[in-house]
């Protein structure tokens, strides 16, 4: 089987744009739900309201693919999910190091995703002498001392920071001057890379705040269908440089 070192996807080549591309693991999902019901075939339709796109977007990302399904029938459920793996790169063996045990970098490592989608985790690896050798999700921690040798080792070209914020950039660093092209970031923290290397950042502070404003519009939004905020009393009121204003209450 090829590894991840000396195989890329082949999307860039083929001229996928990256919003198609952002969007296939998304059909994938969708389509492997419907593989594993024994579901045949499926219309745009019913596909794109499963992936949450709509139809006219769904058939233009596949036109890209060269997969126009048949009028009257749909896409071959089956085909379309060896087509959009093969695609992705799915198909071959991605080896991934992940950096940074702690809670959340435990957590990943007991993800039981990578596997099913093709990523094999290689090593987990972490700074703290006390974790070496600790099992974690059945393999042991190596010390980042050996970060070097295990990606060479390995022939890793996918890394995983999972550290706190101060340590990433220095990790990213090693990572890519060890020949990693390719870097999941978790630490809440914009890494700076050279040309050619790929940084997807999942920042589950931020997607919590984009939560907390929809939620603090939808209760606005709600308060204005009840009616007007009543005006504050007049003895609650200060004169300021632009008119009334409501006064500061104590604490």
């Amino acid at each position: 089987m090829a590894t991840g070192r000396t195989h890329r996807p082949a999307t860039r080549s083929r001229g996928i744009p990256e919003a198609t591309v952002a969007r296939l693991p998304l059909y994938l999902r969708a389509l492997t739900a419907l593989s594993e019901r024994s579901v045949p075939t499926v219309s745009s339709e019913e596909l794109a309201a499963a992936a949450g796109v709509n139809s006219a977007k769904l058939r233009k990302d596949f036109s890209y693919l060269g997969s126009y399904g048949t009028r009257g029938v749909g896409y071959d459920v089956e085909y379309l999910v060896y087509q959009i793996s093969r695609e992705l790169g799915l198909t071959q063996d991605w080896p991934v190091v992940i950096v940074g045990i702690g809670n959340l970098g435990a957590a990943l490592a007991n993800y039981g995703g990578f596997a099913s989608r093709g990523f094999r985790v290689a090593a987990l690896i972490d700074a703290d002498p006390a974790m070496a050798g600790t099992p974690v999700a059945g393999m042991p921690v190596q010390h980042s001392d050996e970060l070097e040798k295990i990606i060479e080792d390995n022939g890793v070209s996918i890394g995983v920071i999972s550290t706190p914020a101060g340590a990433a950039q220095q990790v990213c660093e090693r990572l890519v001057a060890a020949g990693v092209t390719s870097i999941l970031n978790f630490a809440p923290t914009v890494l700076s890379v050279p040309d050619g290397v790929d940084v997807r950042k999942v920042d589950l502070s931020i997607e919590l705040q984009i939560l907390a404003f929809h939620e603090q519009r939808k209760a606005g939004e709600d308060a204005a269908h009840e009616g007007p905020v009543p005006p504050v009393p007049a003895k609650q009121q200060r004169k300021g440089p632009d008119g009334d204003v409501p006064a500061v209450m104590p604490a």
